[in-house]
């Protein structure tokens, strides 16, 4: 690297994988001293236009003195950064620091200009957009907040970079050049841009492992059996529409086929191209095949093999250097140690896995982290006994494995905008970017229900998985996670059934249930288990045992047309005696009157008496009939039109979801009105209001001044309300008491009526521990209980007494707020007291709150009903109570310094509210990768 005396330490920080426009990938790195070659290289391969374009005037080659000079940078003043594949260049960057007079110069010079070259045959995969990204990062660090660039105007392609990008720009013209000016501060503009950048980029990079035109299994062995042979072996039965090839350098030089597949010894050997490589092989051969697949332009990789970082530290080495080796090509991994992939669109119908069966098609897209837990989804959406009967099929299906590259997040990207899925189903056991991840989630449920089921909940993430460490409980997670408009589950059983619902029934328009059928019984426990999940049932109709299908029809036709229903369970029992005839007549009783009221879900409650499941899933399709299955698992009959969602059978019917448990159709529907319900919300989340008596500048000039003093420390009182005071937040005044006279003297200052509290670690707000003491009407009751607290607990010294004057009663809440390095800024609310800590009774949400956000954070605590009058009592000011939410959640997301504020106790009065306490914490903030460039996880 350069040892120029002028420059700054190499920046490592500032290498990076990027996704490209096509879904490539390339490295972004400072350029140094030893890339003089690589740019004399790179230079010869561009055109004359191209040179022209960045030169102004012809430019054949670079001299000597160029190459120094775009070589030789002190990465503060003078940056250049190169976009690699495979080692060598594909385009550069460079800024130099100006001054007002537009010659060269140092800080305190905010101004810089700015200039690409890019390699012919990589133009318009979107290399310039993210190598601005990045240079526009890196000049911010420096200290520069303007770029200039200046520019031919036939060179079309550069000027919409720079327009295209979002920035706040000016534009002049001036002999004969196009000047652009534009501030690097980004904005709500150039974040959508990235984003939507990011996005294309990676569903892109997704679509290329899912849809490839042609697949080489590298490691088929000779002999049947073993994990390569199985996989050809599963792509051939799948009827993959691409070419497929065999991999082995074990095969002697004359053999051509296997199992009617063209045989290679190497990749290399292939005639034609190969978007996806399927790798076999053991661990330790798996470098060698991934030179081989880049050498020969291979676009992705699913490395099934076994041997990285599960097994430990020097597995989890192999597993970077696997990463950093694909990224160098170009080339995006799943895995490894990977089930594999599965595409059943006609177009493609690729079973790139272990799963010996190919899927149904349909329009449920499988995420899973774990082989075991994608083998039993498969299995529960592809069997007719056991597990879910009827027409239930899969659009696409990724197993990650160790989640090395490609992890939910990036099939995410991929999904949101697939049409040929409705409905995500993801099951994690880790989440390697939960900020991210919210955020994406967040627009993909907007479009499409998403599903989790998360494993490792109360354990660490598997060996296999690098993720960022997070100092939040899980509780708090998949509250944010709910948020984001997540539906989360807890167990596969909860996964399957809540996905079949949404895949196969419209949403519901609220939580008034109808419930009716032929079995009491089953009726009452469904009505039991609609109030247990919060639901508004109408008391069960009971039809009796001797009701036809002519009665169901009637009952659930009564039922859809009933304007104070939204959704209706059928709770049946099959007829004894009546055999398949009678099931499939109920069977299309039920489908015949759901059809005539398309907007409204409807569930069945079995119980499975002979062939009364058979009945039900074949009334919805002409496919062969399984044997019959175990009771276990959830059923389908045939429904109304096609929702909004999936499932069809072969006729085009809708599916009814039928379940063998009332507790998982009604959770199920719980879980359905609840997403209805936010996706309602987020059509209109909401503002962040704006205070005019906020003061961010001066609480920027004090948080630099406090931070001068160190890394990181705890506000003392006066500094921490002054701080408050500048968002708007007061916090009532404490007077230290050392003594009873300092106590008298700081009760007279204040006035009576007092509280005197002791403010010592182990009684600070445990007023169940006797710490307090309220209502001190005079001087002769504050002495007493300063005697009184000395006498309990020990000197003053111990005690740390403060005297605070009294608030309005009201209720007792407490307010926080965090950074956390993983999820982000969050703001959580509850009440104050042991009760609510010991049972977790705290709502979360992601800051910036809205101001509908924290009306519902304020509602979403299950002791919310203490705010609004319970038993006879005075509702609490709860506007006030939410405008203070607002306000910390401005003063956190203004300045990210503020790493953690705790305001405790709040006393909400009928009439306002009174902060009795506050502490602040400042540190530098924790980087924010998601407002800085697109860049796939360090390795």
């Amino acid at each position: 690297m350069q040892t120029s005396s002028d420059r700054h330490e190499y920046p490592a920080h500032w290498e990076a994988d990027v996704v490209l426009r096509d879904g490539g990938t390339a490295r972004v790195r400072p350029i140094t001293v030893d890339d003089a070659d690589r740019l004399v290289s790179f230079y010869e391969q561009v055109s004359d236009e191209s040179k022209y374009y960045r030169f102004f005037a012809p430019y054949p080659r670079l001299s000597a003195k160029d190459v120094h000079r775009f070589t030789h940078h002190d990465f503060v003043d003078r940056v250049g950064l190169a976009a690699t594949v495979g080692g060598e260049f594909i385009a550069t960057v460079r800024y130099d620091r100006i001054g007002a007079d537009g010659m060269p110069a140092s800080a305190p010079a905010d101004e810089a200009e700015v200039a690409f070259l890019v390699q012919d045959a990589h133009q318009g995969r979107g290399v310039a957009s993210a190598l601005l990204e990045h240079i526009a990062a890196v000049a911010r660090e420096r200290g520069i907040r303007r770029f200039a660039a200046e520019v031919l105007p036939a060179n079309t392609k550069m000027i919409k970079v720079f327009t295209d990008a979002g920035y706040t720009q000016k534009r002049s013209f001036e002999d004969g050049v196009v000047r652009l000016e534009f501030d690097l501060e980004p904005t709500d503009r150039s974040l959508a841009v990235q984003y939507a950048r990011e996005q294309r980029a990676e569903a892109r990079s997704v679509q290329r492992l899912l849809a490839p035109g042609s697949v080489a299994v590298v490691g088929t062995g000779r002999a049947p059996g073993g994990v390569g042979r199985s996989v050809l072996a599963n792509i051939r039965a799948a009827g993959f529409t691409g070419r497929l090839h065999a991999v082995n350098r074990a095969f002697p030089e004359e053999q051509r086929e296997l199992d009617g597949v063209p045989a290679h010894r190497s990749v290399r050997d292939i005639d034609g191209p190969v978007d996806l490589a399927v790798v076999a092989v053991p661990a330790e051969q798996v470098p060698e095949v991934v030179a081989e697949c880049g050498e020969h332009g291979v676009q992705g990789l699913v490395v099934v093999s076994a041997g990285y970082a599960e097994s430990g530290p020097e597995g989890r080495e192999r597993q970077r250097a696997l990463v950093r080796h694909a990224r160098a090509y170009g080339m995006r991994i799943i895995g490894p140690n990977a089930f594999g992939i599965i595409n059943t669109s006609a177009r493609v119908r690729l079973n790139a896995s272990l799963a010996p069966e190919m899927p149904r098609p349909g329009r449920i897209a499988l995420f899973a982290q774990s082989g075991a837990i994608g083998i039993a989804l498969l299995s529960r959406l592809h069997r007719r006994g056991g597990g879910v009967t009827g027409f239930t099929g899969v659009s696409t299906f990724v197993s990650s494995g160790n989640r090395a590259d490609v992890s939910g997040n990036d099939v995410l990207q991929y999904w949101y905008e697939d049409p040929d899925t409705d409905v995500v189903l993801m099951y994690l056991e880790s989440i390697g970017n939960p900020r991210k991840f919210t955020r994406l989630a967040r627009r993909t449920a907007a479009a499409k229900p998403l599903v989790v089921v998360q494993g490792a909940r109360h354990g660490a993430a598997p060996q296999g998985h690098a993720v960022r460490a997070t100092r939040l409980p899980h509780a708090t997670v998949s509250a944010l996670l709910r948020q984001a408009g997540v539906i989360r589950v807890d167990t596969i059983t909860d996964l399957v059934d809540a996905g079949l619902l949404l895949a196969r029934q419209p949403l519901p328009a609220g939580p008034r249930v109808a419930i009716l059928g032929n079995s009491e019984s089953l009726g009452l426990l469904s009505y039991d288990a609609c109030l247990a999940e919060g639901l508004r049932p109408h008391r069960p109709l009971d039809l009796t045992t001797a009701a036809t299908p002519a009665d169901f029809h009637a009952a659930l036709s009564r039922a859809l047309a009933d304007d104070t229903c939204d959704a209706v369970v059928v709770t049946a029992i099959p007829t004894v005696g009546e055999g398949s005839a009678g099931d499939a007549a109920l069977a299309q009783a039920l489908r015949s009157a759901a059809a005539a009221v398309p907007a409204k879900p409807v569930l069945v409650v079995h119980v499975e008496l002979g062939g009364l499941a058979q009945a039900l899933s074949a009334a919805a399709s002409t496919a062969p009939q399984a044997a019959t299955g175990t009771p276990g698992g959830a059923h389908t009959v045939p429904g109304g039109p096609r929702p909004p969602a999936e499932a069809e059978a072969h006729d085009g019917t809708r599916l009814i979801p039928a379940y063998p448990a009332a507790e998982r159709a009604v959770r199920a529907l719980a879980q359905a009105v609840t997403y209805a319900q936010w996706r309602r919300e987020a059509a209109d989340p909401g503002k962040v209001p704006e205070y005019e008596d906020i003061d961010e500048r001066g609480a920027a000039r004090l948080i630099d001044g406090l931070l001068a003093r160190g890394q990181g420390l705890t506000l003392g009182t006066e500094e921490t309300c002054g701080l408050l005071g500048m968002y708007g937040i007061h916090v009532q005044r404490a007077l230290p008491a050392p003594t009873p006279g300092a106590a008298a003297e700081a009760a007279r200052a204040l006035g009576y009526p007092v509280a005197l509290k002791a403010t010592a670690p182990h009684l600070r707000h445990r007023a169940d521990l006797g710490g307090v003491r309220l209502d001190l009407a005079d001087e002769e009751q504050l002495r007493r209980a300063y005697t009184e607290l000395s006498e309990l607990f020990g000197t003053p010294q111990e005690l740390r007494p403060v005297v605070q004057r009294m608030a309005p009663r009201g209720v007792d809440t407490v307010v926080r707020a965090v950074i956390d390095p993983a999820a982000g800024a969050v703001l959580s609310f509850g009440l104050a007291g042991a009760a609510s800590q010991l049972l977790g009774d705290t709502a979360h949400r992601l800051i910036p709150v809205t101001d509908r956000e924290a009306a519902s954070l304020v509602r979403s605590i299950r002791t919310a009903p203490l705010l609004f009058g319970w038993r006879g009592s005075a509702p609490v000011d709860t506007p006030a109570l939410e405008e203070l939410l607002l306000r910390v959640s401005r003063l956190v997301d203004d300045h990210p310094e503020v790493v953690a504020v705790t305001l405790e106790p709040v006393v909400v009065a009928p009439h306002g509210l009174s902060v009795l306490g506050a502490s602040v914490r400042l540190a530098p903030p924790p980087a924010r990768d998601d407002l800085g460039p697109r860049t796939l996880p360090a390795y």
